[in-house]
């Protein structure tokens, strides 16, 4: 889906920056001074090889691997997989490529699957598996880490009718609100704790700074325009309808047009569609449909807003130089509920999706549903740019505080995850109508009208 591919393009750049870098060994790492045999347990202290034992003898074997991340940014995905590869004797092979959503339904229709395949939606999976019938199975080791290490939620978004094929691999946070710590301790501000406060703060700034404005946002993505929209309409339906009228509006078991859906559409309207609060550093309402998602933002570092509602992967956005924590020019807080009890967080992610089933595959597959690839991937990233919904991963291994954020906010006890709905929504939805209709809804299209375009596009 194009909007995946904006958005995975984001989350790139974001990588970017640690496949820059030398990537450090370190000290449980088998390639830092603790030799490994394969097949066979290293060290004390080192990698440990047991779990994938079960899977015979593996030297000299092969495993292919097809993404849609490409060099530079390939190298910590390749750096973490030393410790496997030096287990097991498999050789894994990695292959990047920018026509990746283009080609993998071709290559795998095709008889060229490769072994595993880093899927970034759902829908895709469903594709794969009701259009070619190739996807293996998850092995019984992989649903076992993913049961022990993530929340259900992610289970079932690998899962097609009923049955397990794909364990999670990264993962972004998109309920976050950027802003500068600096100008809100200047004014005054605090974060806000619920959905309320956060519109009591929109109306303080508005009535406090007449050459700004509280919110700036930016709809514009090229062939991708209106997928920013699509992502506050789905943080609203979270907040105002709840987790399972969301999963019913996103499987269409209630209609796109639903009355639940039209309240969340207009509470982000209350923002969006308010003159006195946006689109500071534009223009009007209407200028945000031409800015572009990366512009969006910026002008919270030259006080022309205060607060943009994007996800964790906007890190990437600001520029070489910019301060992105929590005592520094920029920072995120979490979107707040209606109820500071609540938490429900929209992401993203990708998935491992294989396409054989030899023991080398399977064995590769386990190691990476466990949290000892978690954590090694997170050290063979050492610049920021990556994080795991994987509760196994040890939020002191992210070195970015955007990262450390989005851990957290993944391993909160409260949080209640979903997946990104347009995703999972039929692409002639997901990543047309919905897109469409979220950007003639930003320049005057009304509520209603607006869903029942999308709603008549559905297909039957």
């Amino acid at each position: 889906m194009l909007k995946s591919i904006a958005v995975t393009s984001s989350l790139t750049l974001a990588v970017l920056l640690s496949g820059c870098a030398d990537t450090a060994e370190t000290p449980n790492s088998p390639g830092a001074g603790t030799p490994a045999s394969p097949g066979g347990t290293t060290a004390a202290g080192a990698f440990d090889c047991a779990p994938y034992e079960a899977f015979g003898d593996l030297k000299g074997t092969t495993v292919t691997v097809y993404t849609s991340i490409i060099a530079p940014e390939d190298q910590p995905h390749i750096d973490s997989w030393k410790p496997f590869e030096e287990c097991t004797g498999v050789d894994v092979q990695y292959e990047g490529s920018k026509e990746f959503e283009a080609q993998l339904l071709v290559r795998v229709k095709g008889g060229n699957a490769p072994d595993i395949a880093y899927v970034p939606q759902p829908g895709l999976l469903q594709t794969l598996v009701k259009e070619t019938g190739k996807v293996v199975e998850a092995p019984a080791e992989t649903a076992a880490n993913v049961d022990k290490h993530f929340d259900p939620a992610w289970k079932g978004y690998g899962s097609v009718d009923g049955k397990f094929y794909a364990a999670p691999l990264g993962a972004n946070v998109k309920s976050y609100v950027w802003y500068s710590p600096k100008t809100f301790t200047e004014k005054g501000y605090e974060v806000p704790a619920t959905w309320d406060d956060l519109m009591s703060l929109t109306q303080k700034i508005a009535a406090d700074d007449a050459n700004a404005k509280p919110w700036c946002a930016g709809f514009g993505s090229g062939d991708a325009t209106g997928w920013p929209g699509t992502d506050w309409l789905e943080d609203m339906m979270l907040r105002t309808a709840g987790p399972d009228a969301y999963d019913k509006w996103v499987a269409h078991e209630i209609p796109f047009n639903d009355p639940q859906v039209a309240t969340a559409l207009d509470q982000a309207g209350a923002i969006l569609k308010d003159p006195k609060f946006v689109n500071g550093g534009f223009g009007d309402v209407n200028s945000i449909a031409t800015t572009t998602f990366q512009d969006g933002g910026q002008p919270i570092l030259t006080g022309g807003c205060y607060m943009h509602r994007q996800a964790s992967f906007y890190a990437a956005n600001w520029p070489e130089g910019t301060k992105v924590a929590e005592d520094g020019d920029v920072w995120a807080f979490y979107l707040p509920s209606n109820n500071a009890d609540e938490k429900p967080v929209l992401g993203g992610g990708e998935f491992v999706a294989a396409f054989a089933d030899r023991p080398e595959v399977k064995a590769f597959q386990t190691y990476l549903s466990s949290a000892e690839w978690a954590n090694e991937k997170a050290k063979s990233t050492p610049n920021g740019g990556w994080v795991s919904a994987n509760k196994g991963l040890e939020i002191d291994n992210l070195v970015s505080p955007i990262d450390r954020l989005s851990a957290e906010t993944l391993q909160d006890e409260k949080a209640v995850f979903r997946f990104d709905g347009s995703d999972m929504m039929p692409s002639k939805v997901g990543a047309g109508t919905f897109w469409k209709g979220m950007t003639d809804w930003i320049t005057g299209k009304p509520t209603n009208e607006t869903l029942d375009f999308i709603e008549q596009s559905w297909p039957q």
